[in-house]
């Protein structure tokens, strides 16, 4: 008798809890992908709030699931919006950085929603190529594009518009929504923004406010790339030496060169000078003029008498201005599109994801800019909202890669994922069923040297606990950090005997993913051999 009610006790349990278990909602959803460009997961107050307030971003968050672990596979802009059209790693899609060519024969998610019926779009940033495939409208920045006046592709030819793009390209995202998609149909959108990219030109008035600001310094901005190797020494990012005076800090050329000598003598400068700043009209310029002489006049009265560690100072107090006024403007615009859903009764039924193609540096280790596999470039902000599906408020700390994107679309959506695909859907995630979800360690690629900024080619495993990396082509280095007992990652502990079993493991274990994500040594000397030799 009791091992009878023990049994019907056993089914029951399994019973309740089986049908307790979420399911995916019959009705296929709309998709709206915002992802930003370079927005370092620091700049996001849902993930820290030292440097800057993202109330409408947050608002993803509060209302859905935040990723403390999503990563890239490749912190490089081009490549990694390959990996996410294509749900593969870089090596495969052929884009494996910003020169090589993207595979026009690789099949992109959009194409595999089009076909399925869904209403598709692309708006914003695409960084390559200038006919997205699976689209059924675009209008998309050629190349990097520009903050002001930006110039857009669109089916129909070129056209320019006025005003900053971040608005612009707000505007834009709406007015499909509202007037030109059909309304018949499911729609999928890429909602993708230019800022907070290089060169930071804010919006006047987001200009003005942050030019008052002071932000705190990273606890490594003055970092002496001591117990690292090669590749942190020689890498050209570093805010003193290589952030320039004019294109980045915003400095007039008849004051300073790009070295910080001073030269009175404008005619030796380019007339590109400032970037965006060249295609504002008068009236635009009027308004970025006062602010323009309040800081050359700040660094005329100052920097001559400034030590280099007051001059990486002032730097960085610039760059944190510009860069984080151009994410106030995008955090705004995310609002406009987050009440647009809610006025317009589409947000029950839209999942919404907040991205980066990358993380990005804030004088972390006194660098700006990506590429490496350590966490500030590796790391990107992930931010998802599906009402009734995700638990509002949500975090979830598993190894996610913007690999993964696709196919959680297409499975969210009900389409069948391709084979090829490289990546695993976060449904099991996002529905709370945690247990469902088997990957401990995530494979990283960088290829792009010797080019700007040279840091060195390398690839890597990463746990929740551990970063194993090589640095390869013109060295031969290992490192190793121990992420949960050196979160700065400032100590490569790979030669400490402690570690030596972790070492095995890992190494073992990267072997392992790369034959899984069809990598090899066969395949980086091809890639030495079409991108340059040592």
């Amino acid at each position: 008798m009791k091992r009878y009610l023990a049994f019907i006790g056993f089914v029951l349990f399994n019973f309740i809890n089986g049908c307790s278990k979420k399911q995916l909602p019959k009705d296929p959803p709309n998709i709206l992908f915002i992802m930003s460009d370079d927005h370092a997961y620091q700049a996001i107050s849902a993930y820290d709030d030292k440097l800057i307030q993202t109330p409408n971003i947050d608002r993803i968050a509060n209302e859905g699931m935040l990723f403390t672990n999503a990563c890239v596979t490749n912190s490089i802009c081009a490549p990694s919006r390959a990996t996410i059209l294509t749900g593969k790693h870089t090596h495969l899609n052929g884009k494996i950085d910003n020169r090589m060519p993207f595979d026009t024969a690789q099949v992109t998610f959009p194409q595999l929603f089009q076909k399925a019926g869904y209403e598709t779009a692309m708006y914003g940033k695409l960084h390559f190529g200038n006919n997205p495939k699976g689209v059924d409208d675009f209008m998309i920045l050629p190349g990097q594009g520009n903050y002001i006046n930006p110039t857009f592709i669109t089916p129909k030819g070129d056209t320019t518009f006025t005003g900053y793009v971040t608005d612009l390209i707000t505007d834009l995202t709406i007015e499909w929504l509202d007037k030109k998609r059909d309304k018949s149909k499911p729609f999928m959108m890429m909602y993708l923004h230019k800022a907070p990219h290089r060169p930071w030109w804010p919006r006047p008035d987001k200009f003005e406010e942050f030019l008052d600001k002071e932000f705190p310094e990273p606890e490594t901005l003055f970092d002496n790339y001591e117990n690292r190797g090669t590749a942190a020494k020689t890498a050209e990012m570093n805010l003193l030496k290589h952030m320039m005076y004019s294109h980045d800090s915003k400095v007039k050329p008849e004051t300073v060169d790009e070295m910080g000598n001073v030269v009175p003598v404008v005619e030796e400068f380019p007339n590109s000078f400032y970037g965006p700043y060249g295609r504002a009209n008068d009236e635009q310029k009027a308004l970025y003029e006062p602010l323009l002489k309040r800081i050359n006049d700040d660094f005329k009265n100052n920097w001559p008498s400034m030590s280099d560690k007051e001059k990486m100072k002032w730097k960085y107090q610039r760059y944190m201005q510009d860069y984080l006024a151009c994410i106030s403007s995008v955090d705004d615009n995310v609002g406009r599109v987050l009440n647009y859903l809610d006025e317009n009764g589409l947000a029950e039924n839209t999942i919404v994801v907040y991205t980066s193609d990358q993380g990005f540096y804030l004088g972390e280790h006194g660098w700006f800019d990506k590429r490496f596999i350590y966490n500030e470039s590796f790391k990107t902000p992930l931010l998802i909202r599906w009402p009734n599906v995700i638990d509002k408020g949500t975090t979830n700390d598993e190894m996610v890669q913007n690999l993964d994107f696709a196919q959680t679309f297409l499975e969210a959506a009900g389409i069948t994922a391709p084979n090829d695909m490289q990546g695993e859907s976060l449904i099991p995630l996002l529905l709370g069923n945690n247990s469902e979800w088997t990957r401990d360690a995530v494979y990283y690629h960088y290829y792009e040297y010797p080019a700007v900024h040279m840091v060195k080619r390398h690839y890597g495993i990463v746990t929740k606990e551990f970063k194993l990396v090589h640095f390869y082509y013109d060295v031969d280095e290992w490192e190793l950090y121990d992420r949960m007992n050196d979160k700065l990652e400032v100590k490569n502990v790979y030669d400490d005997p402690k570690y030596s079993e972790i070492v095995k493991e890992l190494k073992n274990k990267l072997a392992e993913l790369r034959i899984k994500y069809k990598d090899s040594e066969e395949l980086d000397k091809k890639f030495i051999d079409l991108t340059g030799k040592k």
